[in-house]
């Protein structure tokens, strides 16, 4: 029998609530209560020392009626302004919540684009890193502002798996507006049984996927199964529950119907993978034998480590890490583009700010974006 993951063994974790949990679609407003209960369970999470994201829609839900919009499909330019009148008030919504236990939250508006794109990504990592490490609560939506139909996400399934994998989270957690994957539509079979456990996604699991539920919801149970996949490959497990009810979080902590959806990696290692056997190589650098030997004991590449720069890569890019004869003994994503990389090479990190006239982190590669070669 699989053994279940406990909610104290996870130290990052994004939760993501969609619109129909969060807003009162006839009146256009946020249901206050249960977010409040939800709220709670978070401030539990985050006063045992686990780093919280949220990801939560509702800016359009909630932005529609204070623009006069009536109910039903918008068109995509009645959508973007309905979300940046929603918008405020659905960070309102959160930061009060939340300053009720003495967290401050923070906002982050994302597009397919942030977390595509090598610099945009890094950015928006690094981003939720700071304010993770400043023990904020970031706030993620999709930009509805200014996302298109060619180019946004559709759901926030998919993007919250996005971000789950971004910022390392070992949990995902979609609240929804069902208790989780059953083999059947519930709504239709009365005989359909919820799955406790989906330990590998396959073609089975796949075609148990249905329709989005509600109108306020652009989800359904196959962007979910989609999510679950992004996150596996992330290293982060996930569990889809029932968000209706008042205290979602500590429900599923209490052993409350839910799917979880299991990985075998961990983020560290699903990480470490991508970056050793699917991006491709835009240079190198080479480093004495001290840095070679500080690597292997598990420590960062340092600048005044690195004796030669090669290639044309920009921040972010995958290079080869090689020692003093030429062999290659890890790669890693570098944290300088190669001009300022030639610039620092050789140098003290205290020097970094003097060297390139503004400050730069102190690694040139962290030892959680490299994977050393075998030996």
């Amino acid at each position: 029998m699989t053994t279940l993951p406990k909610f104290d063994q996870f130290s990052r974790v994004v939760v993501k609530v969609g619109s129909s949990l969060l807003v009162d679609a006839a009146k256009g407003s946020v249901k206050q209560d249960w977010l409040e209960a939800l709220v709670d369970d978070l401030a539990v999470l985050h006063k045992r020392g686990a780093d919280v994201l949220v990801v939560s829609s509702g800016a359009i839900a909630l932005g529609r009626r204070v623009a006069g919009l009536k109910r039903g499909a918008l068109k995509l330019e009645d959508s973007q302004a309905a979300a940046a009148i929603g918008q405020i008030a659905l960070a309102r919504a959160w930061s009060l919540s939340l300053q009720r236990h003495g967290i401050v939250a923070g906002q982050v508006l994302l597009t397919l684009q942030d977390t595509e794109e090598r610099r945009r990504y890094l950015n928006a990592r690094e981003t939720l890193s700071r304010l993770s490490a400043m023990r904020a609560v970031p706030v993620i939506n999709e930009n509805d502002t200014v996302a298109t139909s060619e180019i946004r996400y559709g759901d926030n399934d998919r993007l919250a798996a996005r971000v789950a994998a971004m910022a390392s989270a070992d949990l995902l957690v979609l609240l929804s507006d069902v208790a989780g994957l059953y083999d059947a539509p519930p709504q239709e079979t009365p005989t359909a049984r919820l799955i406790p456990v989906v330990e590998r996604l396959t073609p089975g699991v796949e075609a148990m996927a249905g329709g989005a539920a509600s109108e306020t919801s652009r989800g359904g149970m196959r962007t979910k199964i989609e999510a679950a996949r992004i996150a596996s490959a992330g290293g982060a497990h996930m569990v889809i529950a029932d968000g209706r009810v008042a205290h979602p979080i500590a429900r599923i902590g209490a052993g409350g119907p839910c799917t979880w959806f299991l990985t075998p990696s961990n983020p560290v290692t699903a990480r470490k993978a991508w970056i050793g056997g699917t991006l491709e190589l835009k240079g190198s650098v080479t480093i004495d034998a001290g840095a070679a030997k500080a690597l292997k004991s598990g420590k960062s590449l340092l600048p005044a480590g690195v004796k030669r720069v090669e290639g044309g890569f920009a921040r972010g890019d995958c290079v080869a890490i090689r020692d003093e004869s030429g062999a290659e003994i890890g790669r890693g994503l570098i944290a300088y583009d190669a001009k300022r990389a030639v610039r620092i090479c050789g140098r003290n990190s205290r020097d970094i700010a003097k060297i390139l006239g503004a400050p730069g982190r102190a690694e040139m590669i962290h030892r959680d974006d490299m994977t050393l070669a075998e030996r």
